[in-house]
């Protein structure tokens, strides 16, 4: 998932939510996805796995897979993959591109494993999409094994409360309406010929950390990265009030 700032067309957001959202979205989330450069998470990836994601274990699985870009990733990095999506269309994408890995169609509330079956859960961009946040961070510290891990990637809380008032280095950011309490997003976005509509949740932080600890799960390591000279240099953000204020919140957490 990834930015959705009314203001911002470079949106990176991995699918999760409603199966006819993001089914009707399929072929051009693969085509926003696959285009080298296009958005915001060939810039940011990086922070993630060199600060946030942990060592490969015995196996991993990556909630809202999509079409398998941060699958493909992960195993680049030697993770042993699961992938799990709800929509049967992406699914499709991400086994066409990688024909050894394993990907499961499910529901992020619901799980289709057994308790403790991972040792690590990585959430990229992809809990603001879900519905229930909550039982969804639930229903992961209950697949994880005792002291293993969760990484996650979002959409800033800060990022999703506001917009830059125009597109000079110093413009300054503007929350219009309030950054508490949960918000329903919807946006068309365009970049580079290729559209797509996004919909999912705007959360505070509260309400991410709350529910970590409902599942029993330790914040360990907090980052919020900003924008790169590469970023700013190749258009990948719209604005370069970004090397300002953070696009993303990449946390990880422990299973005590």
């Amino acid at each position: 998932m990834g930015l959705r700032n009314r203001s911002a067309p470079h949106v990176t957001i991995c699918p999760v939510g409603s199966r006819e959202d993001w089914e009707s979205e399929a072929e051009r989330w693969v085509e926003w996805a696959r285009a080298p450069g296009h958005d915001a998470y060939w810039y940011y990836r990086e922070s993630f796995f060199d600060e946030i994601l942990p060592p490969p274990g015995r196996q991993t699985l990556e909630l809202g897979c999509g079409e398998g870009r941060v699958a493909r990733d992960l195993v680049a990095r030697a993770h042993r993959i699961v992938g799990i999506d709800i929509s049967s269309s992406l699914l499709r994408h991400a086994k066409e591109a990688d024909a050894t890995g394993r990907y499961v169609i499910g529901d992020a509330t619901a799980l289709p494993f057994r308790d403790g079956a991972f040792d690590l859960v990585v959430a990229y961009n992809s809990l603001m999409d879900v519905d229930d946040m909550p039982a969804a961070v639930g229903e992961i510290g209950r697949v994880l094994e005792p002291g293993s891990r969760l990484a996650i990637s979002v959409t800033h809380p800060l990022s999703d409360s506001g917009r830059f008032s125009g597109r000079e280095p110093d413009a300054p950011f503007v929350i219009e309406g309030s950054y508490l309490g949960t918000r329903r997003f919807e946006g068309t976005f365009e970049r580079n010929g290729l559209t797509m509509t996004f919909r999912g949740w705007c959360h505070p932080l509260e309400e991410y950390v709350r529910a970590l600890e409902d599942a029993g799960l330790v914040v360990e390591r907090v980052r919020e990265p900003a924008a790169s000279d590469a970023a700013l240099a190749a258009g990948g953000v719209s604005e370069r009030s970004w090397s300002r204020i953070p696009m993303f919140l990449q946390l990880l957490a422990r299973k005590g």
